[in-house]
This record gives C-alpha cells, structure tokens and sequence, in this order.
C-alpha cells in the first residue's frame, strides 16, 4: 500500500477517549482496545465487544480507569495494516453493530442523486444533465429544509418542469432515506483495501461523519466512514441500491470511535469539516470537502429515522449520515467526471476523528470476508474457556 503519510490520531488525541478493534493472531480473533496517544491497551476482560462496551452507562468511567499496561504500540499496528503482514494490524472499529446509512441528507447535493438518475448512470451524459437542471434550479438549495413549506414548493416546481425523481421525496419530504449499508462485522477498517467491482465503471468515495450508537439509539460516540458509491448501478435504478452499496470492502469505518464524554459532545461535530483526498498511482489528485454544519437533517431526526418503535438494534447500529461532497472532476475524458482507479489512495479526514486511510482494488481481488458472527461466537467462547482453564 503506498502511504507516505501515516496520520491517524485527532489533532486533539491527548484528550480524546478513543476505542476500537485489533486482529490479534496470538489469540485468533478481534480484541476491543483503547488508544491513549501511541499506547493501546487490550480491554478484552473489561468488555469483550465494542457493542456490549456502548451499552454500559458508565463505559466513560471505566475506560479511564484502565491502568493495565499497554499491549501494542500504535505505529506498529498501522505498519501491518498499511504492509497487510500477518501481525497484529487495525480493524474496524465496530463489531456487533448493524451498519446503517442515511441518503440524501444535503439538499445540495440531492442534485447529483437526481443526474444520476436522469442520465441512467451514464457520466457521458451527466455534464448535460447537470447544465440543464442548473438552468432549472436557482434557489439557494443548502437554505432549503425538508419537510417545510418551502421545499414542498421546490419540489412541486421540479415535477411541473418535468424533473420527477424520487430523489425529491427523499431530499426535500419529511422522511430521509435510510438503508442497510453492509452486514454486522463486513466493514473495513485502517489501511485496508476497499473495492470496486469490475462491473461498474462510474463510482467514487463519500466521506461521512458516521454516528455509532447503543441499543437505545443514543449516539455514545462517532467515527469516520467512506460509504464507496457505484453511481452507474444507483443511476440505472434505486432498486439496485444495494448492488451499488453493498459489496465485498464497500463499508470502510475508523480510524477508532471517538466516544462523547462531557467536553466532547454531539454538538461538536455537527459543525466538523471533513475533507477527502484521492491520489491515483497515475499522478492524479482530487481534493473535496463534506461540510457537517450543512446536513439539511439533524443529528437527532436521523438517529429517529432508524431506531424507535417502528425498529430495534439489540446491539446497536453506526449510522453513515451522509455527504454534500459528490465529484464532478473529469478524470478520463472530458465530461466523464470522476471514477476510481485500481490503487487509489483514498484519505478521509477531520479534527476530532483524525484520518481514514484507505486503498482501492477490484472487489473481485479482495480477501474474501470469511469472518462473520458464527466465527466472532466461536472466538468469544474460545475466550472464555481459555480464562475458565488458566484459573484452574
């Protein structure tokens, strides 16, 4: 993997509480961990999984209170995980959790889920599209609030000029789009290689700031996320969305999930920048921003979307709550826009979540993902019989 820079910490690191997993081959399985600076500490005996560790009202407390010393050294970690050696390497910070994703959560670019669509996944068509709809719309779309009377107005506007899009319900009513982004224990973490199958030919990352919350659906903490997008399957159709979002390496989560502790809050990030850098092997660089603050949802209207009466996650969920970022910069050929390219390095990043590090490769070339919920029980039972045996 070429990664000159090994970023991965916060800019704040000393004073946040971060956790995540580590694939430790002493043991053969995935232990939970907290980061303090360059030191990480296995937390296995304090809880066994990162869910089971959120469902604990006093889970702040207790990390702090973790004075073992520490088992692995950060740049070690990252140094199997970038070299993919069979050591000690980083995971995604999540485990039990149910991987969930909101869609078109900034109006801004609601646009692009529209030329999509309109141009049937086609991105020789989408320069066109796009100056058409431009020429249509001239509201100031990141002041428009779904659900209001406003956006009803923008929307019925669009219809009357023969723009339909079931983007429009989504981007502008009163429900966002909320969907099953990958499998429980299917994310990718620091340093992996993320896929693209080869039958797509029009696609591109979104960097997300994504919520990860307990079996209450209160969100205990947050990380970053690259929520890969096949923009030629969703376009064909928005029945194929899970063709275009689910597949072998799609959901890339870490580096660790920041936990909310009093000074770090949800009210911090709602206003964090993140910002994306892609550097293709061919000398290529694309730089882009998702802009937090300009969500057209709450934090909070979204968690409400996915968890309550109508639906519970007895292990809770993360939650990808979406990106204004959507490229537009050709690539290839004129007017083709953007799509990846096999050894892409795609680096998401921000201040409070530190940085994403990720490769790109056909899907079809990636390790198979062979580690699943039977193999987590497996290994949790292993676990404890293996602490039962060494106490007698």
């Amino acid at each position: 993997m070429r990664v000159a820079d090994r970023r991965v910490l916060p800019l704040d690191a000393e004073r946040a509480l971060l956790v995540g997993r580590v694939w430790d081959p002493k043991s053969g399985g995935p232990r939970p961990v907290l980061v303090r600076g360059e030191a990480v500490h296995d937390i296995f005996d304090l809880s066994s999984t990162i869910s089971a560790l959120l469902e604990r009202d006093d889970a702040v407390d207790a990390l702090r209170a973790v004075s073992s010393p520490p088992r692995w050294q950060l740049p070690d970690l990252v140094a199997a995980s970038v070299e993919r050696r069979y050591e000690a390497h980083l995971l995604a910070p999540v485990d039990l959790q149910v991987i969930k994703a909101c869609g078109v959560t900034f109006v801004d670019s609601m646009i692009e889920r529209v030329i999509e669509e309109r141009c049937g996944g086609d991105p020789v068509r989408a320069a066109e599209v796009r100056a058409m709809l431009a020429a249509q719309v001239t509201e100031d779309l990141g002041a428009v609030v779904p659900g209001s009377k406003d956006a009803a107005r923008l929307r019925e506007a669009l219809l009357a000029k023969g723009w339909w899009s079931q983007y429009l319900e989504v981007g502008l009513g009163p429900d966002p789009e909320v969907f099953t982004k990958a499998p429980v224990l299917a994310s990718v973490g620091w340093g992996a290689r993320i896929g693209i199958p080869r039958f797509s030919g029009w696609n591109n990352p979104e960097p997300e700031l994504v919520l990860v919350a307990d079996s209450l659906g209160r969100a205990r903490g947050c990380t970053l996320g690259n929520d890969v997008n096949l923009r030629d399957v969703e376009g064909r159709s928005a029945l194929l969305l899970g063709m275009a979002k689910d597949n072998n390496a799609q959901s890339a989560l870490g580096p660790f999930i920041r936990l909310f502790d009093g000074e770090f809050t949800l009210d911090t990030v709602r206003s964090e920048t993140i910002e994306l850098e892609v550097v293709g092997v061919d000398g290529y660089r694309m730089d882009g921003v998702n802009s937090v603050s300009r969500l057209s949802r709450s934090f909070e209207e979204l968690l409400a979307a996915v968890h309550g009466e109508h639906h519970q996650y007895p292990d809770g969920f993360a939650l990808y709550t979406g990106t204004l970022f959507a490229p537009t910069q050709d690539r290839d050929a004129a007017g083709a826009g953007f799509t990846h390219h096999t050894g892409d390095i795609v680096t998401i990043s921000s201040p409070h979540l530190g940085t994403l590090v990720n490769e790109v490769a056909p899907t079809e070339t990636i390790e198979p993902w062979d580690f699943g919920v039977s193999a987590l029980c497996a290994y949790l039972l292993g676990q404890q019989r293996h602490a039962r045996d060494t106490e007698l």
